[in-house]
Formats: C-alpha cells, structure tokens, sequence
C-alpha cells in the first residue's frame, strides 16, 4: 500500500487522520504561510495546502501520497490569523459575538505528477458573548495557537451557537471528504484484526 505523509504538525489534523485509522507519518512543511492579498479565502487555502503539500513531497520518493491542508477564519471579508496576544483574542472573539463567520479549511493530495485540491467552507454563529464570558475563555489559553481565536473542539465549542456545513473542517481537516480522495490515491484505513 501507498505510504500517506501528513504534512502539517497540527494535532488536530493528526487526530482526524487516527479516528479514520488512515496509517501515515507526519512531516512538517517548511514553507511561509504568507499569499497575496488579492485571493479569495478559498484561494488562499487551496494555495496554501497545496505549497505544504508540494513542499514535503519533493523530498520523499514519487509514490509517497502527501497531504497538505490549511484553515482560515473569514469575518466581514478579512481573514482572522491567530491571536498574538490574549488582547488581540479577547477583541476577536469580541467582534465575532453574536454574528456568524465563515471557516475556510483547503486540502491538496499530491503524488508524483498527481494531484488534488479542494476546499470546503462552513458557517459558524457565536452567541453573544459577556466581556467576562471572553475573558474566561482566552484565560484558558485555548485561543493561541487557532485561527480565529477559538477552538471548536475543546471549550470554545461553548461559544458556538450553531454551524451550517462540515464540523471537522473547523476543526482542521474535512475528514469524510478526505477520506474519499484518499482512496483514489490508494490511501485506505488499516484492517483492523478481530480476535475472540
């Protein structure tokens, strides 16, 4: 069987990979997460997914299948990083209270000359949200390392009215998707023994 390589050091996307019992290694890309301005949100993780997963591959052999994968947070038209500080989270999760944003999460699969790249796109709503009710939350540090400020599988699924569209792909990897194109590549979950 084809060897998968995940190209990302997100343990979130290492976690989807496990719970489908996809076997495959990590290898962090090195590449820069910065793009043009003049993409669109789709664009830009489609792009970025597809630079990681470029990156990895030109140094693993033709038939390793590499997986690259990038999320963004779409608010009013800009896009939302991670926090640098507890402020910057405290603000965004101050402006993203009782509105509905939108999460961008792109995947590339490539493999030799091969190749894949989509992107799915959820909407997410927060309730209102108290001063202190933020400021508990970014207390946690949860914030920190996640676009947007939050993430929605641990305690900011607290913050979360309602979503519309794919779950896992705001946590970091459209997983039923990816399974799916993975199989075209000959990517398939490990058979799992059953014994008495």
């Amino acid at each position: 069987m084809k060897h998968l390589i995940l190209a990302s050091g997100s343990p979130r996307r290492k976690e989807l990979l496990e719970t489908a019992h996809l076997p495959f290694t990590i290898q962090k890309s090195s590449v820069h997460e910065n793009i043009s301005e003049e993409y669109s949100p789709a664009e830009v993780v489609e792009q970025l997914s597809l630079r990681k997963a470029k990156d990895v591959a030109k140094s693993n052999p033709d038939d390793a299948v590499v997986l690259g994968s990038d999320t963004v947070v779409v608010y009013d038209g800009k896009i939302l990083g991670k926090p640098t500080d507890d402020q910057d989270a405290f603000e965004t999760l101050q402006m993203l209270s009782g509105n509905t944003h939108h999460v961008y999460t792109g995947v590339a699969i490539v493999s030799g000359d091969e190749e894949i790249c989509f992107h799915e796109a959820t909407e997410v709503t927060f309730w209102n949200l108290t001063s202190e009710e933020i400021k508990d939350y970014v207390s946690t540090g949860e914030s920190m390392d996640k676009a947007g400020s939050y993430g929605i599988q641990g305690l900011g699924s607290t913050l979360v009215k309602k979503i519309h569209g794919d779950y896992f792909s705001v946590v970091g990897l459209p997983l039923s998707r990816t399974v799916r194109e993975l199989k075209k590549f000959g990517i398939t979950k490990e058979a799992k023994s059953v014994t008495e």
